[in-house]
């Protein structure tokens, strides 16, 4: 008895650890995806920081991504980019990947 309680307190452990690394990579791909956001908005440097905390913020809204797509296109858009849907998708795919590399390389 104490084998199978001793394995589910270890499961459960897992399952915390890997959701804690799950919302790291993506509070960091968010980071990234904002930056590369503001860089295409002409951001100074200090708007482009809080511009970045704005789109992590964005994906406490709801479940998912669509909360960060629909903030990033609809700034980018208001901002006079010619950026689609596609792109915002593809970008955020992209720095999930960019993401998880440096969350790796740290721990």
């Amino acid at each position: 008895m104490t084998d199978f309680r001793d394995r589910e307190r270890a499961e459960e452990a897992k399952f915390a650890l890997d959701e804690e690394t799950a919302f790291k990579v993506a509070a960091r791909r968010n980071r990234l995806v904002g930056e590369w956001a503001a860089g295409l908005m002409d951001l100074t440097p200090e708007e482009t920081d809080a511009y970045k905390k704005a789109v992590v913020q964005a994906d406490f809204e709801e479940a998912g991504d669509e909360d960060v797509i629909r903030k990033v296109l609809g700034d980018l858009t208001q901002a006079g980019c010619d950026v689609d849907e596609a792109q915002v998708r593809a970008k955020l795919e992209e720095k999930a990947i960019e993401a998880r590399r440096q969350f790796m390389s740290e721990s």
